[in-house]
């Protein structure tokens, strides 16, 4: 589907990849998932509507406004870049006019990822390569300590997963691999696959 059938059905702009000045060793450029790798992985990963989804590194909104969209599920987005927060509240505002959708399900919040607070019911957190290994591992850690204090099923979706997110994943917590999504041009890029942790309730 191309780009501009979303932006125009959801009213929104977040097209584009840019870098600002607080890209850094530990903090990746802006990037949106495209439009029609979010159409193939829903079409196999379904939500809930009661379902909470975290978006981190959530730029100007893109995700939160699909999933919305598609499951009427509550969405929000972390975002520490100051300007795609700022951009994604625009956007919500416009989508919100148009969708008519429930606003309270959508929400941008203008902090780092690792001093997120991590919420009971939020159960499915989503990551296209928004930062370094040791900023993944702090936000890892505070989704386990609230899985300790509120037990229940916890998903883990990488998209263009880094090799270093799966491998302290499959080594160094008891989350399990439950779905690989290839893409089209995974033969010639072995990085385009969406892969879903999941941590279930201990028995």
């Amino acid at each position: 589907m191309d780009e501009q059938y979303y932006e125009n059905l959801f009213n929104i702009k977040t097209s584009g990849k840019q870098d600002l000045n607080e890209t850094s060793i530990h903090y990746n450029r802006y990037e949106p998932t495209d439009y029609s790798s979010l159409e193939k992985f829903f079409s196999e990963y379904s939500l809930k509507e009661t379902d909470s989804i975290i978006d981190f590194g959530s730029g100007k909104g893109r995700l939160n406004f699909f999933i919305n969209n598609k499951f009427n599920a509550k969405v929000t987005g972390i975002e520490m870049n100051t300007f795609f927060y700022n951009e994604a509240l625009k956007n919500k505002s416009s989508y919100i006019e148009c969708s008519k959708k429930d606003e309270n399900k959508i929400s941008f919040i203008n902090c780092l990822a690792e001093e997120y607070s991590i919420k009971d019911e939020d159960n499915i957190f989503y990551f296209f390569n928004p930062f370094s290994l040791q900023i993944f591992m702090k936000v890892l850690e505070n989704i386990l300590i609230s899985f300790c204090k509120c037990s229940r099923q916890i998903d883990i979706i990488l998209f263009y997963p880094s090799t270093d997110y799966i491998f302290f994943l499959e080594n160094s917590t008891l989350f399990n691999l439950v779905l690989e999504l290839k893409l089209d041009n995974f033969k010639n890029n072995p990085n385009e696959r969406f892969l879903v942790y999941r941590l279930s309730p201990f028995k």
